[in-house]
């Protein structure tokens, strides 16, 4: 009989053992898959997210609160301070619904409230404030900031003010004393000007309204991964002039107090402070005697044409004045005045009141790189002219390198030139001159002969080249800088308006009145730059307002030098016959101690249904080895010898005063002078005694 296995006791028994071993192996596996995934989770916790965590877990107990850095200073070349930056106590607001809408009265009496307290315990030479002056401050309609944005009221607390109201926050809901710091702008009311190179240094306002009008601004918000760089929005940045173009170097980096919070977000005690650092430090080719010279000529000219006449008549239409002088070697920009000019610190809170803007919003902009209007459109040129004479170089120059006539060739002046159709244009000399047989185009350049251009270079152009002449010209120009960037480190520069581009009028008789100047109009920069071209026979230098950048231990972060936009070769006799030319006579040079070149211009141009007479004036000395190139524009101001030419002077005085137009400083010379005075003074007072 077979025996059955199943009912064999030993066989179950080990069957049993078996299945149990498997279930105890396989309890033993999984327990140690279990604890291996454990001890790699624990060790990815450790090592790749540990640093991450640590970090947002104590960001829930810290909070950083951005310390703002102090902003750089702008100086000129003699070290002065343009621009800077101090440290105050400023009172803030903030506004609430109790002092909005239906409840401005409310802000009428804290205003009333504060004034008060100002009065009590303010600086008693500091600024007078009135309950007018803190209601705008408040901004009730955000105007000039959006939101719930705080309003600085008063900037520059005193010591009793800030412990007053310290003392009693409770009882002014939304005040804040605020610790900053606020840029100040150089004035010098003793020399009668309210600054040195106001609209080229430019003024600040405050991050948030800069960032809805700029794109520079705009691409910053929320977009540092640094955030010692990003910005907040009460921050002051540069708006406008060196204060934008530089904004970067100026600004500085971030600081921050690490303040410990506990559970219930009560500050628990200071970590950490991370000291802000102080932005780069910017140093300008500008020259504040220099600059102070140019401003100061050019109010005097204004005031001298109002009341004296020029040409058997009062200029009283001229109002503003541009002038800009470059050092021929490097394009270093050592005056660029913008006249009338105001007081900067108008800027300094970061904003403007209505009536400060009402007062200076047709002088705030740089009208020597930019072109608006003065406050009276259609009844007065912008600060943007046509050249006139002052093109007459080029002009010659182009028909001397195009073969329209050479070095040598006569013309006979009448008085008078026709083209057209059946000559039924004509173009007249200034005053109607006859100037009569002319031996050379130097002579139809020191002439001024309207004549000699629209003869010999307009219409020989449209003859030589036809349609194409427009093209020619316009290359030339921009060849010259007319027309194109001068390169400047300024920012929103016009190029200019070329109005020979414009088809409605014949191309014969666009490069007509082209040849002598009334066909375009350009910057005073720019002409200065053509200016500096014409000196360097050829190089068109960049201009540059910063010459370097420093951080604030002194060390040179960045030095500009000189550079060479484009060069143009021409022959050496060309050059020799237009600079020959430039010799126009000009009173107000008589004894001017170097031989100079000049040209003066009269740009005729129709405004408010008249024409008007704009003086231009361009030079460069000394003839033979240029030091410095200057261009002065007065709209409205009548031929340029008279009300152009003279500033131009002054500002060849002033420069030759303090670094010699022949190399030797005429202050050296004095200085020296006035010691061998004061020594010989002495031994006869001893010989007295």
């Amino acid at each position: 009989m077979k025996k059955n296995y199943e009912d064999d006791p030993r066989e179950k028994q080990a069957a049993q053992q078996r299945h149990f071993n498997i279930r105890l192996n396989l309890f033993f596996f999984t327990a140690f898959a279990i604890f291996t995934v454990i001890i790699v989770r624990l060790a990815i916790l450790q090592f790749v997210e540990g640093p991450k965590l640590v970090k947002q877990g104590g960001n829930l107990a810290v909070k950083d609160i951005p310390l703002p850095p102090t902003r750089g200073t702008i100086y000129d070349r003699q070290n002065v301070k343009l621009a800077y930056s101090t440290p105050v106590q400023s009172l803030y607001m903030t506004l609430t619904k109790e002092y909005t809408g239906k409840n401005e009265a409310n802000a009428q009496a804290l205003a009333t409230k504060l004034v008060a307290k100002f009065n009590e315990l303010g600086d008693s030479n500091g600024e007078k404030l009135t309950v007018k002056d803190v209601v705008e401050a408040m901004d009730l309609k955000s105007k000039l900031s959006g939101g719930f944005a705080p309003r600085r009221l008063k900037v520059g607390l005193s010591n009793k003010e800030v412990a007053y109201f310290m003392e009693h926050k409770s009882e002014y809901p939304g005040i804040d004393v605020v610790e900053e710091s606020i840029r100040n702008y150089y004035t010098d009311p003793s020399n009668g000007i309210n600054g040195i190179a106001v609209q080229t240094v430019g003024y600040i306002k405050k991050f948030k309204g800069a960032s809805t009008v700029l794109d520079f601004y705009k691409k910053k918000v929320g977009q540092a991964d640094d955030p010692a760089l990003q910005y907040t929005d009460t921050e002051d940045v540069g708006f406008d002039g060196i204060e934008y173009q530089y904004q970067d170097e100026l600004r500085g980096r971030n600081g921050f107090k690490s303040v410990s919070v506990d559970p219930r977000n009560m500050a628990s005690g200071v970590t950490e402070i991370t000291p802000p650092e102080k932005g780069h430090d910017v140093y300008l080719n500008i020259d504040s005697k220099i600059q102070t010279a140019t401003q100061k000529a050019i109010m005097d000219q204004l005031s001298w044409l109002h009341t004296h006449p020029v040409s058997g008549q009062y200029h009283m239409n001229a109002r503003t004045g541009f002038a800009v002088a470059m050092e021929v070697d490097t394009g270093n920009v050592v005056a660029m005045a913008s006249m009338p000019d105001y007081d900067p610190n108008v800027w300094r809170t970061g904003g403007i009141s209505g009536d400060n803007y009402d007062k200076i919003k047709n002088v705030y902009q740089n009208g020597t790189i930019r072109s608006f209007g003065s406050g009276q459109k259609g009844q007065h040129p912008e600060s943007v002219v046509l050249l006139g004479s002052t093109i007459k170089p080029l002009s010659v120059l182009i028909g001397l390198n195009d073969g329209l006539f050479t070095t040598s060739t006569p013309y006979y002046d009448k008085g008078y030139a026709t083209f057209g159709k059946n000559d039924s244009s004509k173009v007249r000399n200034s005053q109607g001159h006859v100037y009569g047989y002319l031996n050379s185009p130097a002579d139809a350049i020191r002439h001024s002969s309207n004549t000699f251009m629209v003869d010999m270079v307009g219409e020989r152009l449209y003859k030589k080249y036809g349609e194409k002449g427009i093209g020619l010209w316009d290359e030339y120009m921009k060849k010259f800088g007319l027309g194109v960037s001068t390169g400047v480190d300024l920012p929103n520069e016009y190029l200019g308006f070329r109005e020979y581009t414009n088809k409605k009028e014949t191309a014969l008789s666009r490069l007509a009145y082209a040849s002598f100047g009334q066909q375009g109009k350009y910057t005073t920069l720019q002409l200065a730059q053509y200016t500096t071209m014409l000196a360097t026979r050829g190089k068109r230098m960049e201009p540059h307002i910063v010459s370097m950048i420093k951080d604030s231990k002194g060390n040179i972060i960045k030095k500009f030098t000189p550079k060479v936009l484009n060069e143009e070769n021409f022959k050496s006799s060309y050059w020799n016959e237009i600079i020959k030319g430039m010799a126009t006579d000009v009173s107000s040079f008589d004894n001017f101690p170097y031989d100079f070149a000049r040209k003066t211009g009269t740009s005729t141009q129709l405004v408010g249904h008249k024409n008007v007479d704009n003086g231009v004036f361009i030079a460069f000395a000394p003839r033979n080895k240029p030091k410095l190139a200057v261009a002065v524009v007065i709209p409205e101001g009548g031929f340029g010898a008279q009300s152009a030419a003279p500033i131009a002077r002054k500002i060849f005085d002033a420069y030759d005063m303090e670094y010699g137009l022949d190399g030797i400083p005429k202050k050296t010379l004095q200085n020296q002078s006035g010691n061998q005075d004061g020594k010989s003074g002495q031994t006869n007072g001893a010989g007295n005694r």
